[in-house]
């Protein structure tokens, strides 16, 4: 069994063949898919997904970084309001991005920092995006010493050393495709990293893994990341993903989630 514990499944990508994209992942063994909310823009898409399949896709609620703009405040606000009349998985993604334009920098941090207290308040996990922004949003963290914060680093490409802190503040590390591309490096930092800080992810439809690098990407890819780690650890792919699964099913308290539905 495979979790992809970070799909946009809800969006335009899929919009002409969602249901097969989703018999694709059952047929790979995708026994969740998990939805990290964008902005108050896409939570009707996400909601209406999760209510259509209710048995595998589970949504999360968050402001990404890259919406963030001069109308943070309401935007955020409308967010607290989702989160307080409905049952999400995890709080995200929320996090920094610095890729594209840092002019909100100051307005991303405090929405980062805001989203942390939600996440810890509610004992649930914190999905953080972190372009170009992995060792800023490190040492906030640090400093903030939020306690009870945890969560996941989604599409973790760093070094050894912001494995280990990351890791030190109660964080996994959320591995996706880009794992298997040519000229990664991310191969030769998890094989000093212990698995059990690993959680599997497709981030759809971005990142496809080899051999379907450049195309849409999609849950049932996930095998492909479970084999490149099973080469890594010197493992099996089933051995992966009992692990990457265990992990997932315990960050997202989807045990519970399972008995629910």
């Amino acid at each position: 069994m495979l979790i992809d514990t970070h799909a946009h499944i809800y969006l335009d990508a899929f919009e002409q063949d969602r249901k097969e994209t989703i018999l694709r992942a059952k047929k790979a063994d995708v026994r969740f898919i998990l939805m990290p909310n964008i902005d108050t823009g896409t939570v009707d898409a996400m909601h209406q997904v999760e209510e259509r399949f209710p048995d595998m896709c589970k949504s999360m609620m968050g402001l990404h970084p890259c919406s963030i703009k001069n109308d943070v405040e309401s935007q955020l606000l409308k967010t607290k309001e989702f989160i307080d009349d409905r049952t999400y998985v995890a709080i995200g993604e929320s996090g920094i991005d610095l890729y594209w334009d840092k002019t909100y920098f100051s307005q991303q941090k405090e929405a980062l920092k805001i989203q942390a207290q939600w996440a810890a308040e509610l004992n649930l996990p914190l999905v953080i995006h972190s372009r170009s922004s992995m060792d800023i949003i490190l040492e906030l963290l640090e400093h903030w010493s939020i306690t009870g914060l945890h969560g996941v680093f989604h599409c973790f490409g760093g070094s050894i050393d912001q494995a280990d802190r990351i890791t030190a503040l109660g964080f996994m590390l959320g591995i996706g495709g880009t794992l298997t591309f040519k000229k990664s490096q991310l191969p030769q930092v998890l094989d000093q990293i212990d698995p059990k800080h690993l959680v599997l992810e497709t981030d759809s439809p971005y990142l496809a893994p080899v051999p379907y690098r450049g195309k849409r990407n999609e849950s049932s890819y996930l095998s492909y990341v479970a084999e490149k780690l099973a080469l890594i650890y010197d493992s099996t792919a089933s051995d992966i993903s009992d692990l990457t699964t265990k992990n997932a099913m315990k960050l997202f308290k989807l045990e519970s989630t399972q008995t629910r539905s």
